[in-house]
């Protein structure tokens, strides 16, 4: 599996990982985020909104998290996507 992004502002960056594990939920920034992918790939600050795809080329998320050890800590390992029907769903409810 593929994540894509512009981690620390570098367009066009891809890493490589799988999927850990489907259905987790995070608390992020005071908000509960669940039903979400688990990646071991590396997603950094920039990743977030960047496509997760499967290795037949399918979207399956949305990057929007990762999980740190601390308020300066990187990547550890832990990263987290929304599973592409719940953002599908979310885009479709925003465009009206």
């Amino acid at each position: 599996m593929l994540a894509f992004g512009s981690p620390l502002g570098l367009e066009g960056t891809v890493t490589a990982g799988i999927v850990s594990a489907v259905g987790r939920t995070i608390e992020d920034s005071g908000s509960s985020l669940g039903n979400l992918i688990q990646t071991d790939a590396p997603i950094n600050p920039g990743n977030s909104g960047g496509a997760l795809v499967d290795s037949t080329g399918r979207v399956i998320g949305i990057n929007v998290a990762i999980a740190t050890t601390g308020e300066d800590s990187g990547n550890i390992g832990v990263g987290f996507a929304i599973p592409i029907d719940t953002a599908a769903a979310v885009a479709a409810r925003l465009a009206g």
